[in-house]
């Protein structure tokens, strides 16, 4: 059964917000991540506005995947992360 829009967003929230508070993931979370917000793209009823930030995610996601340093990768990018929910809050 696939997931609905509103339990699609709480997860993506979900993962980036342990990201951000254990300032570690691993590549299969990001790996979620992307499978996550391709979903949410191909939606025409999600708000223009938020597919900016789904993009932003999705990039963040895929550098996750190849990096080899992820820790330092999720370190990095704790401002973003925080912007990113608080957008995903604004439109679940």
């Amino acid at each position: 059964m696939p997931l609905e829009q509103k339990d699609q967003m709480n997860l993506l929230k979900d993962i980036l917000m342990n990201h951000s508070t254990d300032c570690c993931g691993s590549v299969s979370e990001c790996e979620q991540l992307e499978r996550l917000v391709k979903s949410l793209m191909v939606n025409t009823n999600i708000d223009h506005s938020v597919k900016n930030v789904l993009e932003e995610i999705y990039n963040y996601s895929q550098s996750g995947v190849n990096t080899n340093e992820l820790d330092q990768h999720i370190t990095s990018h704790q401002e973003q992360l925080g912007h990113w929910v608080s957008e995903i809050d604004q439109f679940s």
